[in-house]
């Protein structure tokens, strides 16, 4: 008889590791209280526009091959994506207009030549970021730092050996304009602390590994748009015997003697020998466990940054726009003091553009666009969203007409907006906060939540939350390190 996980969530992390523990001969079932899958990956339709809405960068797709190739899957039969030209287009004030382009050297000579920056420079940093990623990834990525056997292990030692490459005393904005003379560069490289909501003048400079994955290795897009990956992971499952249960919240765990037994959810009680958690871990220990040693916990650590996502249908094609579109704001070090000590939005905030009907034709209709707008926005603490969304439209709306030098808003003819009440609500994240818990220090990497429970046998955590933290590449980093942890 198969023994029996359940997976609570259907994020990311809950599917792959949905797929994986079904891969390994366990009876799988998939637990959801939403009525689709994906968690913060989502989409929206409106008329002849769709929308991802939620995360739109894509990077280290062999991760995702990786598992139609465990089952025995050939990936391209379920899942298409290329390499992107250039991973976005970077615009500051002044008129400076640089693409990031996925070939190394043109990236290289494109920054250089628009920013004035040494192309040394920029290689060296890229070279550092890379050394970076091979001395922490099988450390800190693909395996769990809460477990002291994983310490002896040879790439553990090595990282302890070089520790002082991984530059963890310096925040990444002090590391940046050591190695930069542009502050054009520096912003530049600064806004990858964003990536997993956290602030460069806080955050180590352990964190310039990000920028690895996305001029070392490359940025790609999938085929059909960011949610086809769901529904591509949603089929194999379904294929290889995983159980999904849709608008089925779970209420509680049951437990017998320092073990979970069972899961209760909206339809009963149901039997399970490993339970895995796909829910923010701030909501678990609030709703499903009622542990509040560990919420007050989790509770005191600083909160990574949300979003604010204006949905537009554009009754016109931009050209100067690209897939992805950075805007950056005047006063970088203001816009994070806003978003981290004030729980603000500031006046002049960067603006993020997707546009995915670049690459996917049908998700706008013929000579229009679909805008996915978004500027970081602080974790919900109770502010008044309705004027802060209506005064951070005008703003934004000001900036890209200023910078595109177009009347923007005339060609909107669809609205949608999200801010951090509606992704709380539709997602699960405590306050809204897209990453859980920030990485705002020197070792906030090993304040995150481990992968398992130490005190009770057969619960284990993954997603966004947890670690290694948030992000499709660190979720599905977390499936891996669960579906090691369960021996069968």
């Amino acid at each position: 008889m198969h023994r029996k996980a359940i997976i609570i969530g259907s994020g990311i992390g809950g599917i792959a590791t949905a797929v994986r523990l079904a891969i390994k001969g366990l009876d799988v079932s998939v637990f959801e209280k939403n009525d689709y899958p994906g968690g913060k990956i989502a989409e929206l339709n409106e008329g002849n526009y769709r929308f991802d809405s939620g995360p739109t960068v894509f990077t280290l797709p062999h991760l995702v091959d990786e598992l139609f190739k465990l089952a025995g899957k050939q990936p391209s039969e379920y899942f298409k994506y290329r390499k992107l030209d250039s991973s976005a287009r970077y615009f500051w004030e002044d008129g400076v207009v640089a693409d990031s382009y996925s070939d190394t050297k043109d990236f290289i000579s494109e920054l250089s030549e628009k920013t004035g920056e040494k192309p040394h420079h920029i290689r060296r940093f890229l070279g550092k970021s890379k050394e970076l990623y091979d001395l922490t990834s099988d450390v800190f990525i693909f395996n769990s730092i809460h477990e002291r056997t994983k310490m002896f292990k040879k790439s553990s030692l090595k990282a302890l050996i070089n520790f002082h490459k991984l530059d963890v005393f310096s925040t990444m904005h002090e590391a940046n304009q050591k190695q930069f003379a542009s502050p054009k560069v520096i912003q530049f490289f600064d806004r990858y602390a964003t990536y997993n909501g956290s602030n460069p003048y806080k955050t180590p400079a352990t964190l310039n590994v990000i920028p690895h994955l996305e001029h070392n290795t490359g940025a790609y897009f999938p085929e059909k748009g960011m949610y086809s990956l769901v529904k591509s992971l949603v089929k194999l499952a379904r294929e290889i015997g995983v159980k999904f249960n849709f608008n089925d919240e779970v209420l509680k765990l049951h437990t017998n003697n320092s073990r979970v037994t069972e899961v209760e959810s909206k339809s009963g009680i149901h039997n399970a020998d490993y339970v895995v958690s796909d829910m923010d871990i701030h909501h678990f220990y609030q709703n499903v466990f009622n542990s509040d040693k560990h919420f007050r916990q989790l509770t005191k650590q600083e909160k990574s940054s949300s979003a604010l996502i204006f949905y537009w249908g554009m009754t016109d094609e931009f050209p100067e726009v690209g897939l992805h579109n950075i805007l950056f704001s005047e006063n970088y070090e203001s816009e994070f003091q806003s978003l981290f000590d004030r729980k603000e939005i500031n006046s002049d905030p960067t603006v993020y553009i997707f546009v995915s009907s670049k690459q996917v034709s049908g998700d706008a209709p013929v000579g229009k666009e679909n805008w996915y707008v978004m500027i970081n926005a602080p974790e919900n603490i109770g502010q008044d969203w309705d004027n802060l969304r209506n005064e951070a439209r005008e703003n934004i709306l000001n900036k890209i007409e200023r910078i595109l030098g177009k009347n923007v808003r005339a060609f909107i003819e669809y609205e949608k907006v999200s801010d951090p009440l509606d992704i709380e609500r539709l997602t699960g994240a405590y306050h809204g906060s897209l990453y859980g818990n920030s990485s705002n220090g020197k070792f906030a990497a090993f304040n995150r939540h481990p992968n398992f429970s130490r005190a009770f046998r057969g619960l284990y955590f993954t997603g966004g939350s947890v670690h290694p933290g948030g992000g499709i590449p660190l979720a599905l980093a977390s499936a891996r390190i669960v579906a090691d942890k369960i021996k069968c």
